[in-house]
């Protein structure tokens, strides 16, 4: 049940990278809450900015290239962005947990799975280590894992990209954080084995009242199966926020009724499936108007030449676009 306190918020996020002489801006300006006991869904095409705001709110940007240049992230009463090293250290894996997007590259090679996964309750949560090897064997056991206790001597490489997918997801869950970063937590997961991690994402939710879910995915039917709300993001900035009530029922942007629109319908079958039109540009290239303005059907003058604010148009709906109004 979400309670109104945000547990987390995001104010004015600015994220920025160096590229030889020229300035990528990842992330423009974005500020949400993440209320106790809720799920999140961030939603929207690659390059929009998702993974940049995840890995910001814990400071994962590498600097440099990167840098957070400007906003607050405020946790607890504090404000994430000032606060220490260490002090960020005792944060992560306890407080705020993530499951990375990349498998592959996200675990040592050199490590055993047994010395990764049992890192973060060794250093929260004091345990002796035998005590941390029956937790690791039960948190794999629960991401579906086969014979974890034999498996945890093994090295990332004697893993497939599902299995180390499931390692990841048990050393961000181990510790039972009250806030659980998924960045595409299913993506290399069989459909059987994505509506397992899915549920035991929210059954251990559950097991610590008012912790919440940050949910980052492409996948609108799992955005629709586990979220609250959602947010929409393209260019590096929130497009438009509601409760899924809201977005699947009356969406408001172009770009997120573009989305939907491309889902595939019992309806539409033998049908050819919509796209909306183009690409996402390079981050060097967005419009200086609305960042959507070179793809939207409903393109108008003031589109290219006047940056939209984000409004909200009803209780909890918020949208950025000069003529939603009129599109509704």
């Amino acid at each position: 049940m979400t309670q109104n306190k945000p547990l987390l918020e995001v104010r004015n996020l600015h994220t920025e990278f160096h590229v030889e002489k020229r300035i990528a801006k990842a992330v423009g300006g974005v500020s949400f809450d993440l209320n106790a006991g809720e799920v999140l869904g961030i939603v929207g095409e690659s390059g929009s900015g998702k993974s940049v705001t995840s890995l910001s709110i814990l400071r994962l940007i590498p600097d440099p290239p990167g840098k957070i240049t400007e906003g607050e992230i405020l946790y607890g009463g504090r404000d994430l962005l000032k606060l220490s090293y260490e002090q960020m250290r005792e944060i992560r894996g306890r407080e705020i947990a993530m499951i990375f997007q990349e498998p592959m590259t996200s675990l040592n090679p050199v490590f055993t799975i047994e010395k990764q996964v049992t890192e973060p309750v060794l250093l929260h949560e004091k345990l002796n280590r035998k005590d941390a090897i029956e937790r690791a064997v039960e948190v794999l056991s629960a991401v579906g894992i086969p014979d974890a206790r034999r498996r945890l001597k093994d090295y990332p490489h004697q893993f497939s990209g599902g299995m180390r997918q499931r390692v990841m997801i048990a050393m961000a869950l181990i510790c039972r954080p009250a806030i659980l970063i998924a960045d595409e937590p299913t993506t290399a997961l069989d459909v059987t084995i994505q509506a397992q991690i899915l549920e035991l994402m929210q059954k251990l939710q559950g097991e610590r009242e008012g912790s919440s879910i940050l949910l980052i995915t492409h996948d609108l039917s799992v955005i629709a199966e586990m979220c609250d709300r959602v947010i929409v993001m393209y260019g590096g900035l929130i497009q438009e926020i509601g409760t899924i009530r809201d977005l699947f029922g009356n969406p408001l942007h172009p770009y997120t009724r573009g989305l939907l629109a491309s889902i595939p319908r019992e309806e539409n079958k033998g049908k050819k499936l919509y796209a909306i039109p183009g690409n996402v540009p390079s981050i060097f290239d967005f419009p200086s108007g609305c960042k959507f303005c070179s793809r939207c059907e409903h393109v108008q003058d003031r589109c290219r030449e006047e940056a939209p604010e984000l409004r909200e148009l009803a209780k909890g709906h918020l949208v950025r676009c000069h003529f939603a109004e009129e599109l509704s």
